[in-house]
């Protein structure tokens, strides 16, 4: 995106991409980049400010990330979390060393300098074993913790806070943020779903050439429903291909459903079966990563044989989300992969087409918003996150027919129990996964020995950090007994809970 904002360098921290997020809530652009991202590009985009994450490492570690704060400077004002605080400290000559008394979880900080809305006695979350233990000159310590350690500094265009502002346990800590956008950076939130919407148009608009067309890969989710309307606004009905193929993955009644509604809202649709290709593919597969690797392959088939290739198509479209990057890609370089998305990585190379994923750098909730903006229906954009490789990453193990009937059952008894006792809405995404596992059971009077269950549910607002949900005990009863009633196969129902971190969403 070209449009202006923040720049938020990325030096490790877990909590990074809620920087983002908290400021884009705001009212305000921001994108994540590497500690180490060029100081040209920096410069090029023209940032109100840069904000310096909070990371693991100790900055007077010899091997721990850098960068040079004075040329920041020159370039924004700077915020410093944690970590990003520390490098200011002791980069404009103040001094930090470890603590005798680190400080994790909630703390109480005093402030010396009111912030507007800020109260002056705050709850904060802290998470640190180095201090400040003196602020580099020209810098005032405007904030102290209950411990007695610098919690927050400031100086000519810098401001570090020594606690984390973004997550959900600082009291009023987004109206931090706000100060320091707007105070500081003197920055105007503009950063509004109609305002998001005319950006990617233009952006599309300036992308795809006058003549040339795009292939537009079909989930049925949230995503890549957008982003088909966002291209058939900039584009034209007629220059956009949309594909939506049956898989065989797909939950009970799925395709019929979704591609009646791709063809109220007016899409240039095709719908393709191939759920043969697909359940060919999974023979024998086991391992989660080579089913994702064998769906994606064959999304790749079908694609290249679902349009006419008389048409000038020079570009493939995909719903691939902010969190999916993340989650492929890590955004310092040194954590691991997670898992390989469906929609991340090299499909186009095989395709001959370049790639368009206009909702590459937006949150799940930014991508509603602008879906409402264009006037999809709310029943659209209330559906629940569902994978590109489907019901394939529920079935854990090996995918076959039988297995797939038996899950897409359960996950229509399930949902339909959370529509019929209006809990859908209140939770992000619920699905069924069914083990490969088998246990002991007592049905009819007869001995039963079949597969167990597991019901999984969470709430979250962008997929990055999700809880489970509580639901009632006679909730979890009914449904259990309904499951293992109707459906033949299954004889035990568990519930996950399991939070994000440590588990991912999906089991696979």
């Amino acid at each position: 995106m070209t449009e202006r904002g923040f720049i938020i360098l990325d030096f490790g921290s877990q909590f990074t991409q809620l920087i983002a997020r908290r400021l884009r809530e705001i009212g305000y652009y921001s994108e994540i980049h590497a500690f180490n991202y060029p100081l040209d590009k920096i410069k090029a985009k023209n940032p109100f400010g840069i904000i310096l994450s909070g990371g693991p490492n100790s900055v007077y570690e010899l091997n721990s990330p850098r960068r040079d704060i004075k040329e920041l400077l020159e370039i924004s004002p700077i915020l410093g979390v944690c970590y990003g605080m520390q490098l200011i400290a002791h980069q404009l000559g103040g001094q930090v060393e470890k603590s005798d008394h680190r400080e994790y979880g909630l703390n109480r900080i005093a402030w010396r300098e009111t912030l507007g809305a800020i109260p002056a006695d705050q709850q904060v979350w802290m998470s640190h074993g180095d201090v400040v233990r003196q602020a580099p000159p020209g810098f005032q310590v405007v904030g102290v913790s209950d411990s007695g350690h610098v919690a927050a500094i400031k100086g000519p265009r810098a401001w570090g806070l020594q606690f984390h502002p973004e997550v959900s346990h600082t009291f009023k800590g987004t109206e931090i943020l706000r100060a320091f956008a707007h105070r500081e950076c003197h920055a105007e939130p503009t950063w509004n779903a109609p305002h998001i919407s005319e950006v990617l148009l233009k952006d599309i608009q300036a992308k795809v050439a006058p003549g040339e067309h795009v292939l537009c890969a079909l989930s049925g989710g949230v995503d890549s429903s957008v982003v088909a309307a966002l291209l058939t606004k900039a584009l034209g009905h007629d220059r956009v291909h949309c594909v939506f193929v049956d898989n065989g993955l797909l939950r009970k009644n799925e395709f019929e459903d979704v591609m009646s509604a791709y063809r109220e809202i007016g899409l240039n649709v095709k719908g393709v079966n191939a759920s043969k290709e697909f359940l060919e593919a999974l023979k024998g597969k086991i391992d989660p990563e080579e089913k994702r690797k064998a769906i994606g392959r064959v999304f790749i088939e079908v694609f290249e044989k679902s349009y006419d290739h008389r048409l000038n198509i020079q570009f493939l479209a995909q719903g691939t989300l902010y969190p999916d990057v993340i989650e492929s890609v890590s955004s310092v370089g040194g954590s691991v992969t997670i898992k390989s998305h469906h929609n991340v990585g090299g499909l186009p190379e095989k395709m001959k087409l370049k790639l368009i994923e206009p909702v590459r750098e937006l949150f799940k909730d930014e991508v509603r918003k602008i879906g409402a903006s264009l006037g999809l229906p709310a029943a659209m954009l209330a559906r629940h996150p569902f994978p590109g490789p489907g019901l394939a990453i529920r079935c854990l193990g090996e995918v076959t027919p039988e297995k797939l009937e038996v899950l897409k059952n359960c996950d229509d008894i399930f949902i339909s129990f959370l529509r019929e006792k209006k809990l859908y809405s209140e939770i992000w995404q619920a699905f069924c996964v069914l083990l490969p596992v088998k246990t002991v059971g007592v049905q009819g009077d007869s001995r039963t020995y079949d597969n167990v269950l597991s019901l999984r549910a969470v709430t979250s607002n962008d997929g990055m950090t999700a809880d489970w949900y509580p639901f009632d005990f006679n909730f979890l009863r009914e449904v259990s007994n309904q499951i293992t009633n109707k459906v033949r196969g299954v004889n035990r129902v568990v519930y996950d809970i399991t939070s994000k971190p440590p588990g991912t969403i999906e089991w696979e």
